[in-house]
């Protein structure tokens, strides 16, 4: 017999343990995937504007068909040779611009790629100090945990003495149209870094800045701050697990968007389509400093069904142009929303780029106090009416719109239509 809602939570509690999150007051039982849709139990459909997971969309008939081919022919680990891996790794680093990124590490998820970047980072310069801003995410890795400022853990095997943190770029509240500002806090951090112990070894963004609130930045805007770091002698590390893989729209990789040559890039999330693939790329140089420094060793990581249904994503991109669309589609995104901006006031800001795009929610747009308890009424209120989307930023108050990539100016019709009648719903009830 299935369980009502009910009776998951109370099982999720009693097997899972407690503090097992859920999204939204109602939380949704999913049974389904297609496309850009999802179905819950019930049958009912939804709008899914908020997985980058299924990269090219939810049970994508290529990636799937790669997974059982390969499924039902062998799957092991990398100390046995096999062609998947090899591939694989020579067409991902194909795809970046970049000479010097042309070695790669494959892992099981975005945490792991992470906490190994900022290994890469002790091997190559010795030191241990790492600077992040305030307002990210990067894994749960007792390592990368301790970058999460808006979730510290209440241990750490004494690991937060190696973190220093700068203020998120807010182009709103503080705008920095050149990235100077940003540059000088971070090399505001490096000092401190070199002058009470640890040193300095890296900086660790995501060049889009998405957990963040993605802020309104040009093209080019991380130059500055990759100077900085390379004056100081520390690695610049890219975070791309949301940003990478077309999602932008103009680029392939958002680093390149943001004008710099990252030291390392780390991959997860929309690797795979779901199948559990994260990564590291690096040059040589670096990631043989890494290997001889950790002997590193991933039983599950490059085996031959998850390089199979990583090079199936890729495959899809190409043949289905799916970065072109980002970009058509965004555009087109950002024209309903600055129309909606244009009759509702609670809209602050409007940003994005591609298939990453939102607005920012106020109470006042002359002081842009965050309407975070507004933004989280306007999640649950397009949850209910088949719409999934979240909620991002230091204020939790920018909507998260960030679509499988096969998404269509059709669904982004349905998302704003339906996000015009919740504006108006919530306002009137305010």
């Amino acid at each position: 017999m299935a369980r009502n809602t009910q009776d998951l939570l109370s099982d999720r509690a009693r097997l899972l343990g407690p503090n097992v999150a859920t999204f939204y007051d109602d939380p949704l039982h999913i049974v389904r995937g297609e496309g850009v849709w999802l179905w819950d139990a019930a049958g009912r459909r939804y709008l899914d504007c908020y997985n980058n997971v299924p990269h090219v969309g939810h049970c994508n008939p290529r990636v799937v068909e790669a997974i059982c081919r390969q499924a039902g022919t062998l799957n092991t680990h990398t100390r046995y040779l096999h062609d998947g891996i090899l591939d694989y790794v020579e067409r991902l680093t194909g795809t970046m611009a970049a000479a010097s990124l042309n070695t790669a590490v494959l892992t099981c998820t975005g945490s792991e790629a992470n906490d190994i970047a900022l290994r890469m980072a002790e091997a190559v310069t010795g030191k241990r100090g790492i600077i992040a801003t305030d307002a990210t995410y990067h894994g749960n890795t007792s390592l990368v945990s301790q970058l999460s400022q808006s979730n510290v853990p209440q241990v750490g095997f004494g690991l937060e003495q190696y973190f220093r943190f700068v203020p998120a770029p807010d182009s709103l509240r503080h705008p920095d149209p050149d990235g100077r500002l940003f540059a000088a806090s971070v090399a505001d951090q490096i000092s401190a870094l070199e002058g009470e112990g640890p040193g300095f070894a890296a900086l660790l963004v995501c060049p889009y800045f998405l957990n963040e609130g993605f802020p309104d930045h040009p093209d080019g805007w991380l130059k500055p701050t990759a100077e900085v770091v390379r004056k100081a002698g520390g690695l610049l590390i890219c975070d791309e697990v949301q940003s990478g893989f077309g999602r932008t729209g103009t680029h392939f990789w958002a680093h390149e968007k943001m004008g710099v040559v990252p030291d390392v890039v780390t991959l997860g999330k929309p690797m795979a389509n779901g199948h559990p693939v994260g990564g590291v790329v690096a040059d040589r140089d670096i990631v043989a400093a890494f290997r001889n420094g950790y002997r590193y060793f991933n039983t599950f990581g490059g085996n031959p069904v998850s390089c199979a249904a990583a090079m199936a994503v890729l495959e899809e991109m190409d043949e289905a142009k799916l970065m072109e669309n980002a970009r058509l589609v965004g555009e087109y995104a950002k024209h309903r929303l600055r129309a909606l901006r244009e009759k509702h006031a609670v809209i602050g800001d409007v940003r994005g780029s591609g298939l990453i795009f939102g607005a920012e929610l106020v109470l006042d747009r002359a002081t842009h106090q965050p309407a975070s308890a507004l933004t989280d009424r306007v999640i649950n209120e397009m949850r209910a009416r088949g719409i999934i989307l979240s909620k991002l930023g230091r204020h939790k108050n920018t909507l998260k719109i960030r679509p499988p990539m096969p998404f269509s100016a059709q669904n982004a019709d349905l998302l704003f239509d339906t996000l015009d009648e919740v504006l108006g719903a919530v306002a009137a009830s305010a």
